[in-house]
């Protein structure tokens, strides 16, 4: 079978409009989105809804894409640098014993990391937090609470990118 150009465009078209993730990067464009961290070059930083593991953070593709392959090169390795980047502050900030990384697609195929911090105190720490009950008290932050850790994502993540901006800087 030969690939149709046409149709994979129409088909991509589409499903951006029906796509839950594209629908929270509108509500980030229009400042709607309480957990909005911090806009990056390939994506957008957002503390998740549920907090049930603190610090948990997604990192969403500026790409409506389904899989990573479907990036450009270029534009791959800089999201997973970026990915590195978001996780690297989400151990700062939080300090959890483990990070675990998951990039599924299967709920919403859209490219999203979800950078999960793990403690020793969680309800099952040595199994994915998919494999265990789901929580029926979803740990939602006050707004004060959400304040906080938005902020202090946004400093130490603009305190690494800067960082890699002067080490990449010519001399």
């Amino acid at each position: 079978p030969t690939f149709d150009m046409i149709s994979f465009h129409q088909n991509l078209k589409q499903s951006m409009n029906e796509c839950n993730v594209c629908q929270r990067i509108e509500l980030i464009a229009q400042n709607k989105n309480q957990n909005f961290i911090l806009e990056l070059q390939t994506g957008y930083v957002v503390l998740a809804d549920n907090q049930d593991y603190s610090g948990y953070t997604i990192f969403i593709c500026k790409i409506h894409a389904h899989e990573l392959h479907e990036l450009s090169d270029n534009f791959r390795t800089d999201f997973l640098r970026e990915m590195s980047l978001v996780s690297e502050a989400v151990f700062k900030c939080f300090q959890p014993k483990k990070l675990n990384y998951e990039l599924l697609g299967n709920l919403d195929p859209h490219l999203h990391w979800h950078i999960i911090p793990r403690r020793e105190t969680d309800k099952n720490p040595q199994k994915s937090i998919w494999s265990t009950s789901v929580s029926t008290n979803n740990h939602i932050l006050t707004p004060e609470q959400r304040k906080i850790s938005v902020e202090k994502m946004r400093v130490e993540l603009l305190k690494l990118v800067n960082g890699i901006q002067i080490n990449n800087s010519p001399k």
